[in-house]
């Protein structure tokens, strides 16, 4: 059994089908529908166990360091870096070590004044909330900096959270980032490592760029959310509707009672 999803206009009708009964099913509806998709047999019949997402241009609005980049007169530099990275064509380790390089002298206040510019992506805490409503275990993993995302997943109830480490001295940024960085390797090890932790089999896996790519293609179903193509091409389910209460009604609304 797997369940059909039919998208329009931000809105999202799904259904169980027979696996065998597929090819005619999508036929008639992909005659009538300009998006539909079929998810994978893991989690079209249960909740998710785990969902690990994404944060910039995923939980939130936002490319944080671009913002931070604002700061240091450096945000043109930082933007062309940022979009050769997100769309596959720059190592991220490397990427991200010449944006925060760019840094160097921002005041750490400025990690606070950003932290106030950030939006949430809408639905975020309706999906956060509804997870939790199906005992779903949640954490956010982001190649942005952990003074943004910590207050922000404690702020709508994430369960974990990891980050890139800005380093500071004299109450300025160095420029230079402290401990493992994180990268595409390092987001699929943490959702593997999380799914042991936490006994989870059915995981989700949410984000929109090449660094999200790893972590979509290991869980059990990766959503590409509003993405680029690099990682839509891979991706289990499109999310193109800027909108995360799309992800509560396929996954969470049919087992809430």
């Amino acid at each position: 059994m797997q369940r059909v999803c039919i998208f329009d206009s931000g809105q999202v009708r799904h259904d169980v089908f027979d696996t065998d009964d597929l090819p005619p099913v999508l036929a008639d509806l992909r005659s009538e529908n300009d998006d539909v998709q079929v998810l994978p047999p893991e989690v079209s019949l249960a909740p998710p166990e785990l969902v690990v997402m994404d944060v910039d241009s995923t939980l939130i609005n936002e490319e944080v360091i671009d913002l931070l980049a604002a700061h240091a007169g450096v945000e043109n530099q930082v933007v062309a870096i940022t979009e050769r990275a997100m769309a596959g064509e720059l190592d991220f380790e490397e990427s991200l070590r010449e944006r925060v390089a760019l840094l160097e002298g921002i005041p750490v206040s400025a990690l606070a004044e950003v932290a106030d510019q950030v939006t949430l992506t809408p639905g975020v805490p309706e999906w956060v909330e509804a997870l939790h409503e199906v005992d779903c275990h949640v954490a956010v993993v982001s190649g942005g900096f952990i003074d943004i995302v910590q207050p922000l997943a404690d702020g709508v109830g994430i369960d974990d959270a990891f980050a890139n480490q800005l380093e500071s001295s004299g109450g300025v940024l160095t420029g230079q980032v402290t401990g493992p960085v994180v990268d595409r390797a390092f987001k699929a090890q943490t959702l593997a490592e999380l799914a042991g932790r936490v006994g989870a089999t059915r995981t989700l896996a949410v984000g929109d760029g090449a660094n999200d790519l790893d972590m979509v293609e290991l869980a059990s179903c990766g959503i590409a959310f509003c993405a680029k193509p690099a990682l839509a091409e891979k991706a289990d389910l499109v999310i193109r509707h800027r909108d995360m209460r799309q992800l509560v009604e396929i996954f969470c609304t049919p087992y809430v009672r």
